[in-house]
Protein backbone atom coordinates (compact mmCIF):
# COMPACT_ATOMS: atom_id res chain seq x y z
CA UNK A 1 0.00 0.00 0.00
CA UNK A 2 1.21 3.46 -0.90
CA UNK A 3 0.13 6.81 0.53
CA UNK A 4 -0.64 9.31 -2.23
CA UNK A 5 -2.02 12.84 -2.35
CA UNK A 6 -4.33 14.11 -5.07
CA UNK A 7 -5.17 17.72 -5.85
CA UNK A 8 -8.77 18.29 -6.95
CA UNK A 9 -10.03 21.41 -8.69
CA UNK A 10 -12.99 22.63 -10.73
CA UNK A 11 -14.40 25.91 -12.01
CA UNK A 12 -17.22 24.91 -14.36
CA UNK A 13 -20.75 23.94 -13.39
CA UNK A 14 -21.46 23.32 -9.71
CA UNK A 15 -17.77 23.05 -8.84
CA UNK A 16 -18.32 22.66 -5.08
CA UNK A 17 -20.67 19.72 -5.56
CA UNK A 18 -18.41 18.22 -8.22
CA UNK A 19 -15.50 18.09 -5.77
CA UNK A 20 -17.68 16.46 -3.10
CA UNK A 21 -18.90 13.91 -5.65
CA UNK A 22 -15.36 13.27 -6.90
CA UNK A 23 -14.16 12.44 -3.38
CA UNK A 24 -17.06 9.98 -3.03
CA UNK A 25 -16.17 8.51 -6.42
CA UNK A 26 -12.55 8.05 -5.33
CA UNK A 27 -13.65 6.41 -2.08
CA UNK A 28 -15.75 3.92 -4.04
CA UNK A 29 -12.77 2.63 -6.01
CA UNK A 30 -11.72 -0.81 -4.77
CA UNK A 31 -7.93 -0.20 -4.76
CA UNK A 32 -8.26 3.13 -2.91
CA UNK A 33 -8.96 4.08 0.69
CA UNK A 34 -9.53 7.79 1.23
CA UNK A 35 -7.80 8.63 4.51
CA UNK A 36 -8.45 12.37 4.73
CA UNK A 37 -9.76 15.36 2.80
CA UNK A 38 -8.78 18.97 3.30
CA UNK A 39 -11.20 21.81 3.63
CA UNK A 40 -12.60 23.27 0.44
CA UNK A 41 -10.86 26.41 -0.84
CA UNK A 42 -11.86 29.05 -3.37
CA UNK A 43 -8.97 30.37 -5.44
CA UNK A 44 -8.27 32.74 -8.28
CA UNK A 45 -7.29 31.12 -11.60
CA UNK A 46 -3.53 30.97 -12.19
CA UNK A 47 -2.28 30.87 -15.78
CA UNK A 48 -5.91 30.23 -16.69
CA UNK A 49 -9.16 32.00 -17.40
CA UNK A 50 -12.72 31.70 -16.22
CA UNK A 51 -14.40 31.73 -12.84
CA UNK A 52 -12.70 31.11 -9.52
CA UNK A 53 -11.73 27.53 -8.79
CA UNK A 54 -12.73 25.36 -5.90
CA UNK A 55 -9.91 23.13 -4.70
CA UNK A 56 -9.10 20.51 -2.09
CA UNK A 57 -6.48 17.83 -1.45
CA UNK A 58 -7.20 14.19 -0.68
CA UNK A 59 -4.86 11.81 1.13
CA UNK A 60 -5.35 8.20 0.12
CA UNK A 61 -3.87 4.77 0.44
CA UNK A 62 -3.74 2.65 -2.70
CA UNK A 63 -2.50 -0.59 -4.18
CA UNK A 64 -2.38 1.03 -7.62
CA UNK A 65 0.93 1.98 -9.14
CA UNK A 66 1.48 5.66 -9.92
CA UNK A 67 0.66 5.29 -13.62
CA UNK A 68 -2.50 3.29 -12.88
CA UNK A 69 -3.55 5.94 -10.37
CA UNK A 70 -3.07 8.62 -13.02
CA UNK A 71 -5.18 6.59 -15.50
CA UNK A 72 -7.92 6.27 -12.89
CA UNK A 73 -7.81 10.04 -12.29
CA UNK A 74 -8.21 10.68 -16.03
CA UNK A 75 -11.10 8.21 -16.22
CA UNK A 76 -12.89 9.96 -13.33
CA UNK A 77 -12.27 13.36 -14.95
CA UNK A 78 -13.88 12.07 -18.16
CA UNK A 79 -16.87 10.74 -16.20
CA UNK A 80 -17.35 14.27 -14.86
CA UNK A 81 -17.26 15.76 -18.37
CA UNK A 82 -13.66 17.00 -18.47
CA UNK A 83 -12.62 18.34 -21.85
CA UNK A 84 -9.14 19.52 -22.81
CA UNK A 85 -9.62 22.04 -25.63
CA UNK A 86 -6.37 23.86 -24.73
CA UNK A 87 -3.77 24.04 -21.96
CA UNK A 88 -5.18 25.32 -18.64
CA UNK A 89 -8.72 25.55 -20.01
CA UNK A 90 -11.54 25.94 -17.46
CA UNK A 91 -12.60 22.49 -16.27
CA UNK A 92 -15.41 20.51 -14.76
CA UNK A 93 -12.88 18.46 -12.78
CA UNK A 94 -9.11 18.25 -12.53
CA UNK A 95 -7.39 15.48 -10.58
CA UNK A 96 -3.63 15.74 -10.17
CA UNK A 97 -1.30 13.19 -8.59
CA UNK A 98 0.69 15.44 -6.27
CA UNK A 99 2.69 12.86 -4.34
CA UNK A 100 3.01 9.09 -4.60
CA UNK A 101 4.77 7.78 -1.51
CA UNK A 102 8.38 8.91 -1.51
CA UNK A 103 8.64 8.34 -5.27
CA UNK A 104 10.24 10.71 -7.71
CA UNK A 105 8.96 10.09 -11.22
CA UNK A 106 9.97 12.12 -14.26
CA UNK A 107 8.29 10.81 -17.37
CA UNK A 108 6.73 12.60 -20.31
CA UNK A 109 3.15 12.39 -19.01
CA UNK A 110 3.74 11.80 -15.28
CA UNK A 111 5.91 13.90 -12.99
CA UNK A 112 5.77 13.26 -9.26
CA UNK A 113 6.07 15.25 -7.07
CA UNK A 114 3.81 17.44 -9.18
CA UNK A 115 6.17 19.95 -10.85
CA UNK A 116 4.28 23.12 -9.84
CA UNK A 117 2.89 22.09 -6.47
CA UNK A 118 5.29 24.31 -4.51
CA UNK A 119 4.22 27.33 -6.60
CA UNK A 120 0.47 27.01 -6.03
CA UNK A 121 -1.39 28.13 -2.91
CA UNK A 122 -4.36 25.98 -3.96
CA UNK A 123 -2.15 22.91 -3.49
CA UNK A 124 0.12 23.93 -0.61
CA UNK A 125 -2.46 25.36 1.79
CA UNK A 126 -4.78 22.30 1.74
CA UNK A 127 -1.79 19.95 1.73
CA UNK A 128 -0.27 21.57 4.81
CA UNK A 129 -3.72 21.57 6.43
CA UNK A 130 -3.80 17.76 6.05
CA UNK A 131 -0.15 17.13 6.93
CA UNK A 132 1.57 20.06 8.68
CA UNK A 133 4.94 18.24 8.76
CA UNK A 134 4.80 16.80 5.25
CA UNK A 135 8.10 16.52 3.39
CA UNK A 136 7.98 16.73 -0.40
CA UNK A 137 10.58 14.34 -1.85
CA UNK A 138 13.70 16.17 -3.14
CA UNK A 139 12.22 19.57 -2.15
CA UNK A 140 11.78 19.68 1.62
CA UNK A 141 8.97 20.57 3.97
CA UNK A 142 5.75 21.68 2.26
CA UNK A 143 5.15 24.45 4.80
CA UNK A 144 8.48 26.06 3.84
CA UNK A 145 6.96 27.04 0.47
CA UNK A 146 3.79 28.68 1.83
CA UNK A 147 5.34 32.16 2.22
CA UNK A 148 6.28 32.18 -1.49
CA UNK A 149 2.59 31.84 -2.50
CA UNK A 150 1.21 34.34 0.02
CA UNK A 151 0.26 36.77 -2.78
CA UNK A 152 -2.14 34.24 -4.36
CA UNK A 153 -5.78 34.68 -3.38
CA UNK A 154 -7.14 31.68 -1.50
CA UNK A 155 -10.00 31.47 0.98
CA UNK A 156 -11.37 28.57 2.97
CA UNK A 157 -14.99 27.90 2.07
CA UNK A 158 -17.52 27.28 4.80
CA UNK A 159 -19.03 24.00 3.67
CA UNK A 160 -21.80 23.92 6.23
CA UNK A 161 -23.88 26.95 7.05
CA UNK A 162 -26.53 25.08 8.97
CA UNK A 163 -27.58 26.09 12.44
CA UNK A 164 -25.73 24.35 15.22
CA UNK A 165 -28.01 22.39 17.51
CA UNK A 166 -29.11 24.69 20.31
CA UNK A 167 -27.80 27.83 18.59
CA UNK A 168 -30.03 30.87 18.41
CA UNK A 169 -30.98 31.98 14.87
CA UNK A 170 -29.63 35.37 13.77
CA UNK A 171 -30.48 37.88 11.07
CA UNK A 172 -33.71 38.85 9.31
CA UNK A 173 -34.96 35.28 9.00
CA UNK A 174 -34.44 34.64 12.71
CA UNK A 175 -37.97 35.56 13.74
CA UNK A 176 -39.51 33.29 11.08
CA UNK A 177 -37.20 30.43 11.99
CA UNK A 178 -37.95 30.83 15.68
CA UNK A 179 -41.69 30.85 15.01
CA UNK A 180 -41.70 27.74 12.85
CA UNK A 181 -39.17 25.64 14.75
CA UNK A 182 -38.20 27.04 18.14
CA UNK A 183 -36.42 23.89 19.35
CA UNK A 184 -35.34 22.31 16.08
CA UNK A 185 -31.88 20.75 16.12
CA UNK A 186 -32.11 19.04 12.73
CA UNK A 187 -29.27 19.89 10.36
CA UNK A 188 -29.80 20.18 6.61
CA UNK A 189 -26.13 19.75 5.74
CA UNK A 190 -25.26 17.87 2.61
Amino acid sequence: MTIAYLGLGANLGDARQTLKDAVVCLAQQRPITVLAKSSLYRTAPIDSSGDDYFNCVVKLETTLGARALLRLCHLIEEQFGRERPYRNAPRTLDLDVLLYGASSIDEMDLVVPHPRMTERAFVLIPLVELEPDLVIPQRGRADAFVAAVADQRIEKVATCQCATPGAQPRGPAASNAAETSPTSTKSNCR
